[in-house]
This record gives structure tokens, sequence and C-alpha cells, in this order.
């Protein structure tokens, strides 16, 4: 059964960027690839608790991002069913859909000792995508005894070149970012109302945090699990917890999709390869499984309604194979 905390789509999607405007060797698929063509000839495996971690798996969403909307719709679609059919235990958290990562990541650090507590594991599995990635990594600063293991999914750790745009050429005080602004609180009070949840919003702030300026500030900060040199991979424990991350570089990846058709325009401003809105290099943080898969910011999570690539693996069995790797290291 997954499990929801009442406290509150992801980082930057092209519903929010369209508001706004009014190389490391990880890379290869190698090892990680194989595990996930595992997972997906697989099936038997759920019954034999192929996803069943030691500590659960907790899911924090990105920057616009809910938990469900009106009680049915997902933002991690299907992921945590994927994972709770072998044998893992589901936790959802819920924070202010714009803020920064510090407002967000307190948000997230309360519920996350909640849920240390009441499950009874002491410690949980916190995987992150988007912002939800950096929420993630302030609760590694200040709480690494509550966690076992991060994972960061299409976190911008070194910034976002759309934010970059966004606020060199949109004037803070004119018209348009004010009413720019405006929407976009609306909508995250939209979203935590159709979800069910109450949360402060700041969406100015939300768009500074990933920013580059942004991100350098947060980093100096919290520079854990962060590479050395750029586009290489970061280390792969900190302070006992373990540390990964994946992202993707493809735009346009389903024609029926019709939010590609964003990413795709969004992914112009980028200076790399990118899932539409985050850098290759920019994603890595940890031990970088993959840096390359053929998804795009929403396919990470399996969004629009599992409207993914049908040539690459599908994103419920990358989770599903991340989560047995967690636990075959005993987490």
């Amino acid at each position: 059964m997954t499990c929801r905390v009442p406290v509150a789509r992801v980082f930057l999607c092209g519903l929010a960027a369209a508001i706004w405007v009014g190389c490391a060797d990880a890379g290869a698929p190698g090892d990680d690839a194989a595990t996930d063509a595992q997972a997906a000839g697989n099936v038997a495996e759920s019954a034999r608790g192929y996803t069943q971690t030691r500590y659960p798996i907790v899911l924090a969403h990105g920057m616009s991002g809910w938990t469900q909307l009106l009680g049915v719709y997902e933002y991690f679609y299907r992921i945590p069913e994927e994972l709770e059919a072998g044998g893992a235990t589901v936790y959802l958290t819920s924070v202010s859909p714009f803020a920064s990562s510090e407002q967000r990541g307190e948000q997230l650090l309360a519920q996350i000792e909640t849920i240390a507590a009441a499950s009874g594991a002491g410690k949980v599995n916190l995987i992150g995508h988007s912002q939800g990635g950096l929420d993630a990594r302030y609760v590694l600063a200040a709480r690494p005894d509550l966690l076992a293991s991060v994972t960061t999914v299409g976190g911008p750790h070194q910034g976002a070149d759309l934010a970059d745009w966004l606020l060199e050429n949109v004037d803070p005080n004119g018209f348009t970012a004010i009413v720019a602004s405006t929407l976009a609180n609306a909508l995250g009070f939209l979203l935590d109302a159709l979800a069910g949840t109450d949360n402060p919003e700041d969406s100015v702030a939300a768009l500074q945090q990933v920013s580059s300026e942004g991100m350098a500030e947060f980093n100096a900060k919290y520079p854990a699990g962060l590479p050395s040199t750029a586009c290489a991979s970061g280390l792969a424990s900190w302070r006992g917890v373990a540390l990964y991350s994946w992202g993707g570089t493809s735009p346009l990846t389903n024609i029926l999709d019709i939010t590609d058709a964003y990413l795709s325009v969004a992914s112009l401003f980028a200076n790399d390869s990118s899932d539409g809105l985050v850098d290759r290099c920019s994603s890595h943080f940890g031990k970088v499984l993959r840096d390359d898969y053929r998804m795009n910011h929403l396919d990470e999570v399996n969004q629009m309604f599992g409207l993914v690539s049908i040539f690459e693996t599908n994103p419920t069995t990358v989770f599903r194979a991340h989560a047995n790797r967690l636990k075959n290291a005993g987490l």
C-alpha cells in the first residue's frame, strides 16, 4: 500500500515554462542497462520480493509537482504500484510546488522524520525527481542519519539554462514578470488544492533556485555528492548514505505526447544534450548510473500517462531495477 504524507509537475515543465516566459563514462549503459533489461524480463521476480528494500522508498516530486491530483492522477505515474508489486514499501511526499529548495527541503524533512519513525525503519531510501533531488540534498545535509540512500533523477544540480535565460531576459519588476509570477503562484495553489494539500508558494524563489547562480550558492552550502570536476561522478556515498543519479537526453520521445513539443522548444536553450530542461552533466550526482536515457524530463517519472519512448527501457522498469539495486546493497 502506498503511503501519502498529508503535509501538501515537474520542474519547469512545459506549462510552467510558458507561464514564466510571459562528460562522464557513467553515461554508457554498462551494467545498469543490463540491470534494466533484467527487470524488464523478470516479471516473476515480483512475487519473490524483487523490489523489497530493507528501508522504505520515499518519492519526492519536482517543481510544480504533486502526489495525486483528485486522488487519481499520480506525479510518479504508476511507479509506486510497480515498486509495491515487488514488495517495496513506498511513501509519497508533498512540498510547495513553487519555493526554494531550502524551504521545500524543510517541508520534506518533516515528513521523512514522520515516516522514519512511523515505519519503524529509522531510515528511508529517498528518491527525488528534478527539484525534488535538490530538496533531497538539503535533507542529506541536515539529517543524514535518517537516510539509507539518496537518488536524484533529472536533478538540475548545476542549474538550468532555461531558468538563466528567463532571469536574464525578463525584467523582475516589469509587468510581464509580475503577471507571470502571480499566475505561477496561482498554479501552485491550484495544484495543492487538487492534491488536497496546502503549502505556501514563491515562484520567484523557485526560478532563482534552479538558475546557475542560485545553484552555485546552494552547492556551496550543500556540496555532498557533487562531482569535483565537470561532468564526472560524485562520491558514491557520504556519511554512510549511498548516493546515485540518472537522467535523460531526448526531449522528443513520443509523438502522442503533447508535452514533448514544449520540452523540445525548451531544449533549444540548453548548452548540451538535455532532457528538455536539465543538461546531461547537470544531472550528475553521486554514482551516475546513466545520464543518457532516451527520456525527457517528464518521461523520467513516466508522464504523461506513460507516453514514453518504445525504444528505451520503460521508466517503471528503471525504478524497479534501482529498488533491486538498493535491496542487493542491503538498503
